[in-house]
């Protein structure tokens, strides 16, 4: 019997004209600190750790980007969909 994969993740457009600054990027960040694993934001072949600000704003994301959201096991699921719902409403701006 095979085990499902652990990890899950969504994808998104950025859609607010901001695009993913410091205040959306604090966001995502106090929500991935939260994590019982890993929570990545993946633009293209580049990596981020959700928990850091900094790595997020180094990913460079503006209006209309393509991002994806991955958490490491499934134990956080109710984290990345708090984080869809923040992306999804364009950070409330």
């Amino acid at each position: 019997m095979c085990n499902p994969p652990k990890n899950v993740s969504k994808k998104f457009i950025i859609i607010n004209d901001l695009g993913l600054h410091a205040r959306p990027a604090a966001m995502i960040a106090k929500l991935a600190q939260n994590s019982k694993s890993r929570v990545s934001i993946i633009k293209e072949n580049e990596w981020a750790d959700a928990s850091s600000i900094i790595d997020i704003l180094t990913l460079s994301c503006l209006k209309g980007t393509e991002i994806t959201v991955q958490i490491d096991d499934r134990a956080d699921i109710d984290i990345l969909n708090n984080i869809a719902a923040l992306i999804e409403k364009g950070f409330g701006e």
